[in-house]
């Protein structure tokens, strides 16, 4: 049965691109809600050494499950052409590939989690005052990462063929019972990080719970029939060849982000909860950027299996224009109140000014990152990930950790890994315009 609803190859391209984000703009920042309301309880009602123990733990986290996110980004671009082309068989087969390979993988992901969180932690040079809470929200989170995992690849199918308002209700949900877990588990039970981690973990579990079931019970073309969940080699080497650099692109930028926090880590937990504090409100800013970005990828694979390269041409400059106009906007913002956004988390004044020192490098360049997400999410949508991934990893790992290698042995200032940030950032942003610009990607794939 040939789907309609959804489809972004016709009708208004600002409109189309708006309407899509929204549901992902709602579901970031419900997610983003939930995981800074978990920060906001564990500093206020445990204290800044929770805060930090568990600020030291995201970008171990952020490097395993990167790399198994852009399996859902290259899933999500088969589908999205398949879906273009209206192509009932290739979408069937392709969603039920995807859900295979998530669950073999989310199950890889708990091992390594569970197995190598305490030489993780150490090896990144965690205080000993943190570690063991450290240990322990590690954990407790990988245990449960299957259903995250779950949920985010069923949310990327149901983006992929146009639909992003049912992952948001889901996603609302969940996030209302994390919150509500946070305040039981914490302030009534006193299970301190551990009962964090546990709010986290059974509001995944719901999530991924909801959208299994939403798609099973769907009469399309992209219905989930559990006895077809399985692996088939032909779709998985195409989601592969199209995830894979994704994935090592994020895995990449997550291991420099580690070496990043082992040097945030050396200036101590005030430090740490700062950095950490200030990332929850860098995370709310920026979900604009992310969700057009998502956007720009789904429009144009689905127009490149339609066919349509003049709206693709279209679609580029208006998300682009809308993008940065936001981001703008959200960095004056973050500027002028990101202070007093900060007293939110904690009423010490030397992890609110770490925080607040970090906003100052990172929120002028907020544009440049509207640019660069922009475009690597085309990039995506057209099936050349491999470019965005040498080009974001190269400047935001290999640049940042020479940048570091370089200047903190020279000047040990915190504010040298700052400006890692922000300087990669511009570094990233020239390269990518640069190959927009000079390699005719489109001009290749229209005469393929």
């Amino acid at each position: 049965m040939v789907q309609t609803k959804g489809l972004m190859t016709e009708g208004s391209i600002w409109k189309k691109l708006l309407w899509f984000s929204i549901p992902l703009l709602l579901g970031n920042l419900f997610q983003q809600l939930y995981n800074t309301v978990d920060s906001v309880i564990v500093g206020n009602y445990i204290g800044g050494d929770a805060l930090a123990a568990v600020g030291t733990s995201t970008p171990i986290i952020n490097l395993l499950v990167g790399l198994f996110s852009g399996m859902a980004t290259g899933a999500g671009v088969v589908i999205s052409r398949y879906f273009g082309a209206q192509d009932d068989r290739g979408v069937h087969d392709s969603v039920h590939t995807t859900l295979a390979v998530t669950i073999v993988g989310g199950l890889f992901l708990t091992v390594v989690g569970v197995a190598f969180s305490p030489a993780l932690l150490r090896l990144i040079g965690t205080p000993d005052n943190i570690l063991a809470d450290s240990i322990t929200y590690l954990r407790i989170y990988f245990g449960g990462i299957v259903a995250m995992m779950i949920y985010n690849m069923g949310a990327g199918i149901l983006r992929a063929v146009g639909d992003s308002k049912t992952p948001l209700y889901f996603l609302i949900l969940s996030s209302i019972v994390n919150i509500l877990l946070d305040l039981v588990f914490v302030v009534t039970f006193q299970m301190g990080v551990s009962g964090v981690a546990w709010a986290t973990l059974t509001a995944q579990a719901l999530s991924a719970f909801l959208t299994i079931f939403s798609l099973c019970r769907r009469k399309t073309n992209y219905r989930v029939l559990l006895r077809d969940i399985r692996i088939q080699l032909p779709l998985m080497k195409e989601i592969i060849r199209l995830g894979l650099p994704s994935g090592l692109q994020n895995a990449i930028i997550s291991l420099s982000n580690i070496v990043v926090q082992s040097h945030i880590n050396s200036f101590g937990s005030a430090a740490i909860a700062g950095c950490s504090s200030y990332t929850k409100v860098d995370g709310f800013a920026l979900l604009p950027v992310m969700s057009f970005s998502m956007a720009i990828t789904t429009f144009t694979g689905q127009n490149i299996g339609a066919k349509n390269y003049d709206r693709i041409r279209q679609g580029i400059k208006t998300c682009l224009k809308m993008s940065c106009s936001v981001a703008a906007v959200l960095a004056i913002a973050v500027m002028i109140f990101g202070k007093n956004i900060l007293g939110i988390f904690t009423d010490d004044p030397e992890i609110i000014r770490y925080g607040t020192n970090m906003l100052l490098f990172l929120a002028p360049f907020y544009v440049v990152l509207a640019v660069n997400n922009t475009l690597a999410g085309v990039l995506r949508g057209a099936g050349l990930s491999i470019v965005p991934m040498v080009i974001m990893a190269g400047n935001m790992c290999g640049v940042r950790l020479i940048w570091l290698s370089i200047m903190m042995p020279l000047i040990h200032h915190i504010n040298i890994v700052y400006l890692g940030y922000s300087l990669t950032w511009l570094s990233t942003c020239i390269c990518l315009l640069w190959y927009y610009r000079r390699s005719h990607w489109l001009e290749r794939i229209e005469i393929q």
